[in-house]
């Protein structure tokens, strides 16, 4: 569809593990709209996760394309893929790793508020504007990412990650590494970034409770395959698939 922020057509990724090829990601196809929030579920090791590393193109592909925002980015290399990927930003299942850590949190997200064009006179006032709209305070600008919890940190994430004013972002196991009282705070902090800036989200996870609250369709991923789509209450609560029904089984 016209008014899909992302489509991903056909995508496999192979990899060589000793003498074996293993086929991570096998003729994947899925669409986010635009301001819709898509879920991916599946176990540990199905291949959830290589296929946003695929999108982001932290790995190539083998096959297949990767369109976002309407433009075929799967081949594309330097200062264009780096236009293109202003529309697309991801968040970590470690937010300490994704920073690095010589740097404060301040300087990260100046860093990407450049990257994002935004003139060097305004970086400091949009930096404070961020992490305020993620519920922290200018102190933070200051701070190492080994000085903060696993919570500050990853709002600390969500803001860099949305200085450039994204389309998509993909959530990769964004809140298991916290506690439930933390993840219910992260969840209702996507849930606000998603009505006021009109986002689409990819959310991946193995918790089926967060994705049947903040996703309107689901896929289902089993060894590299997608078995399974639709509406997120249909696929949840009226299976069609026996690896979803074991999968809802397992955790009830």
């Amino acid at each position: 569809m016209v008014n899909d922020v992302l489509q991903i057509r056909g995508v496999s990724k192979r990899y060589q593990a000793g003498n074996k090829n293993i086929e991570a990601v096998r003729d994947v196809n899925l669409t986010v709209g635009a301001t819709e929030s898509v879920g991916l579920v599946g176990e540990s090791g199905c291949g959830k996760s290589t296929l946003a590393r695929l999108v982001a193109r932290l790995d190539s592909l083998d096959r297949g394309q990767v369109i976002l925002c309407g433009e075929d980015i799967s081949q594309i290399k330097g200062a264009a893929l780096r236009r293109a990927y202003a529309n697309l930003k991801m968040i970590f299942q470690d937010p300490r790793s994704s920073f690095d850590p010589r740097l404060t949190l301040g300087a990260s997200i100046l860093e990407a508020l450049r990257t994002a064009g935004v003139q060097r006179s305004k970086r400091k006032a949009q930096a404070e504007k961020l992490l305020s709209e993620v519920g922290l305070n200018a102190t933070f600008l200051t701070a190492k990412p080994r000085d903060v919890s696993g919570g500050e940190c990853q709002r600390a994430a969500i803001a860099r990650a949305i200085a450039a004013k994204p389309k998509l972002l993909i959530c990769d196991e964004a809140t298991s590494a916290l506690d439930v009282s933390v993840q219910a705070q992260i969840m209702e902090l996507l849930c606000k970034l998603r009505r006021e800036h009109d986002m689409s989200f990819l959310f991946i996870s193995h918790d089926l409770a967060l994705v049947s609250g903040f996703c309107d369709r689901t896929y289902v991923m089993k060894d590299g395959i997608l078995v399974e789509s639709g509406a997120t209450g249909q696929v949840l609560n009226h299976p069609q698939h026996d690896y979803t029904k074991t999968l809802i089984r397992s955790i009830v």
